[in-house]
């Protein structure tokens, strides 16, 4: 079988080719200094404005070690992308917050998404789409019972 008829393969090429494509157009507007991970809490963060965040809960959603999240917390506080204060019920507790820079470079970021989707779904129909994302949550069923 020729590997271009794989799924794998074709999962893999597609995941590359989109890759490139958010890249080029996130580092086009200089967002090129942000790694995935403090992308992901940005976003995590901007979602959840107007709600305490802490750091625990970063720890929770992200599933990573308190000692990943610590280190991530205070580059981006370096950045200036996020500030931490006290809270009045536990002074050990320190409420994360998104920076107007922070919340900027979100808002940049979404709309490269947006402009990535619209390339992606180009000269597709609706029912197109609709069987591709079907036939891709079932590749997924597959892959998660082997988990």
């Amino acid at each position: 079988m020729d590997r271009r008829e794989e799924i794998g393969f074709q999962l893999h090429r597609l995941s590359r080719l989109t890759k490139r494509l958010v890249d080029r157009e996130t580092h086009a507007q200089g967002e090129d200094q942000i790694s995935g991970i403090q992308g992901w809490i940005i976003g995590y963060l901007y979602e959840n404005q107007g709600k305490d965040v802490f750091q625990r809960d970063l720890q929770a959603h992200f599933s990573v070690r308190r000692s990943t999240v610590t280190g991530l917390l205070q580059l981006m506080e370096k950045k200036g992308l996020i500030t931490r204060s006290s809270v009045a019920q536990d002074a050990r507790l320190k409420k994360i917050q998104l920076t107007p820079r922070a919340i900027q470079h979100h808002e940049r970021i979404v709309a490269s998404i947006q402009s990535v989707e619209n390339r992606i779904s180009q000269g597709l129909t609706p029912q197109e789409r609709k069987t591709f994302l079907s036939l891709c949550e079932k590749i997924a069923q597959n892959l998660e019972g082997e988990q």
